[in-house]
């Protein structure tokens, strides 16, 4: 089989070699990977910059979707033939996240490999109503946008969401909030990628260019009331602006990083607002099982960018760099 390796720190050291194609031990199944998306953390990973304590040399990538091929002994989950995807944290199937959990493609070997032996607790059935590179979009920001939103957030129909950008977590949660019946607000600075997400279902969107106090626009279009709901997507001093955006009690999930690794905000206005700020570490088993009914109830497409050989996992890289709306799948088989 073909596998992505990094040999040591930086894009530049990425070579696609051969392997032998693994072979399943007891309760793992393996997996012919046939898509992977790919998500910021990952260029994290390939240049030594995301804490994850992999050993160089490592395969990256996180998200996947295959079909079992083969079964190991007490193998219960699964059966040859299976359509899967990954679960983003290994080890977490509900509840509280535990500290032994571990991330594929981080303290784990990843998936951009053409096989894969995983062990059956870290796969689920896959949508019936996707192919593999729609599908391997979930695992991770399909799943972040539904724990923030659904698992934690609890929308519903009559509220506000405010979502910042177009990447696929955000794009991720327009769907999602408009299948529960909820407005939706989207900041992007990308004149184009306004027009597409007004035509993926966006509500209302604000040029975060022109209006870098994005949060009167928000108050001005909710009637002065505020958003129920802010993803909080860029970081450093944004969050204060979320803050201003929010209706009393208002919820803010806090995922992504963009800008800076420290949030800041002021004290008096959230003690004011009484928000709740939570933090999402994408989510466990349980609940990507229910998003795959989900999907399959409302027929949700994911939105991918573009798709990319096997071979041409650099260009895939460079493409994520610059900026994508929704996700950039690579095609393993």
């Amino acid at each position: 089989m073909k596998k992505w390796s990094v040999t040591s720190p930086g894009a530049q050291h990425l070579k696609l070699e051969t392997a032998p194609i693994p072979t399943p031990g007891d309760y793992e199944v393996l997996v012919r990977v046939d898509a992977v998306s790919l998500n910021y953390r990952d260029l994290g990973v390939v240049d030594g910059e995301d804490g994850a304590a992999m050993p160089f040399p490592c395969t990256p990538g996180s998200d996947f979707a295959g079909s079992v091929v083969a079964v190991g002994q007490r193998v219960t989950r699964f059966a040859e033939g299976a359509n899967v995807i990954g679960t983003f944290w290994a080890g977490w199937l509900d509840g509280d996240w535990p500290p032994t959990a571990r991330v594929l493609g981080g303290s784990l070997p990843g998936v951009l490999a053409q096989y894969v032996v995983l062990h059956e607790d870290w796969l689920v059935q896959a949508p019936r109503t996707l192919d593999a590179s729609t599908a391997s979009t979930l695992p991770c920001a399909g799943l972040t946008a539904w724990f923030a939103l659904v698992e934690k957030g609890g929308v519903h129909a009559g509220q506000t969401v405010l979502v910042q950008g177009t990447g696929g977590v955000a794009l991720f949660a327009v769907q999602l909030a408009r299948a529960h019946g909820a407005r939706v607000i989207v900041t992007s600075g990308s004149e184009e990628k306004r027009r597409k997400v007004t035509e993926l279902g966006a509500s209302y969107v604000i040029d975060r260019q022109a209006h870098s106090q994005w949060d009167v626009l928000a108050r001005e279009y909710t009637a002065g009331r505020g958003v129920d709901h802010v993803l909080e997507l860029a970081g450093g001093e944004n969050l204060a602006t979320s803050l201003r955006a929010l209706h009393q009690g208002g919820r803010i999930s806090l995922i992504g990083v963009l800008g800076e690794h420290t949030m800041t905000f002021p004290s008096v206005p959230s003690f004011l607002t009484r928000p709740v700020i939570q933090g999402i570490g994408v989510g466990h088993r349980r609940a990507l099982e229910d998003l795959v009914r989900a999907v399959d109830a409302i027929e949700l497409k994911p939105v991918v960018d573009e798709r990319y050989a096997f071979e041409q996992l650099p260009q895939a890289f460079e493409h994520l760099k610059r900026g994508a709306f929704g996700k950039i799948v690579v095609q393993a088989n």
